[in-house]
């Protein structure tokens, strides 16, 4: 699988439905461009057509979610390799680790809201889906220090341009970084609002940005939750219910911020809020300020 994750496919369409080393190929490349496919999984989704149109628009050409010849020879610029070599340390080994309680009371008693496995640290570093980084090193033990590995090669360079403004798209389930001119800087798949909690469109701004948050969890804020349940807060940690970063909106109680289930998003509903994998709002959260525009549109 690896070697034709690696090798150019200019003469090969991927369309949506499909699946393998190619559609692999494809969501590492988009994910470096920052269009993020989301969780990389090996299978052609909604997230990785959202992706693929948005780099089609960007680049003149017609969004038809195909990617063909043209688009290939687009993506194969970056000459980069796809997938490296990684041996597991001890440090990723260390944890702790945790089974997360599903009572939010008993959330609220731990440390942190830490990773429970080894496999899930690894695939939200090389944004992957734990079973598909199983896949690609078959008969690897992915909680044994020194393990030598091969993963995707998704490391982005810190952002080096601030984003005029963010705009979250109800219709396209999109958060996208708007430089000067409206140029896209970065298009990442959200969950967005539903019927209960919609999306609050509107003209509002970046209130703050918080790294590894606390997380204010009011049984009164959620429509199928007993108010009875009250207030808790819930630790720090990349499945804590906001992530590793919030960026809050000036609209009170909303914002842009992590999610613990990199692998629902696009394929849930949130509570009003607009939710991104949590390599994507970290990525985002160095692209805006504290008082960056942020556009809710339908």
């Amino acid at each position: 699988m690896a070697s034709a994750i690696g090798a150019p496919a200019t003469e090969r369409s991927i369309s949506p439905g499909a699946t393998g080393p190619l559609v692999i190929r494809a969501q590492i490349l988009l994910d470096r461009a920052r269009f993020s496919p989301g969780e990389i999984d090996g299978a052609y989704g909604e997230d990785l057509g959202i992706a693929v149109k948005g780099y089609q628009e960007k680049h003149d050409l017609k969004p038809t979610g195909v990617i063909d010849a043209e688009m290939w020879r687009l993506l194969d610029a970056d000459t980069g390799t796809l997938l490296v070599p990684y041996t597991i340390t001890a440090l990723d080994e260390r944890g702790p680790f945790e089974k997360i309680p599903k009572d939010v009371h008993e959330q609220a008693t731990l440390k942190s809201m830490s990773y429970e496995t080894p496999n899930e640290e690894l695939g939200e570093r090389f944004h992957i889906s734990p079973q598909l980084l199983e896949r690609l090193n078959p008969g690897k033990d992915l909680t044994k220090t020194g393990e030598s590995l091969v993963v995707p090669n998704v490391r982005r360079h810190t952002p080096t341009r601030m984003a005029v403004r963010v705009v979250v798209s109800k219709s396209k389930r999109t958060v996208t970084a708007l430089g000067p001119q409206d140029a896209v800087l970065a298009q990442y798949p959200a969950t967005i609002g539903g019927t209960h909690d919609p999306l609050p469109i509107g003209e509002w701004k970046i209130a703050g940005i918080a790294h590894n948050p606390w997380f204010l969890w009011n049984a009164e804020r959620f429509w199928n939750v007993d108010p009875a349940k009250g207030t808790v807060r819930l630790p720090p940690g990349p499945n804590n219910p906001a992530g590793v970063v919030w960026m809050g909106l000036s609209k009170e109680h909303y914002g842009i911020h992590g999610s613990p289930e990199p692998g629902a998003i696009r394929h849930d509903i949130s509570y009003g809020c607009i939710r991104l994998t949590n390599w994507d709002a970290e990525d985002l959260s160095h692209m805006v300020r504290r008082g960056t525009p942020a556009s809710l549109v339908e």
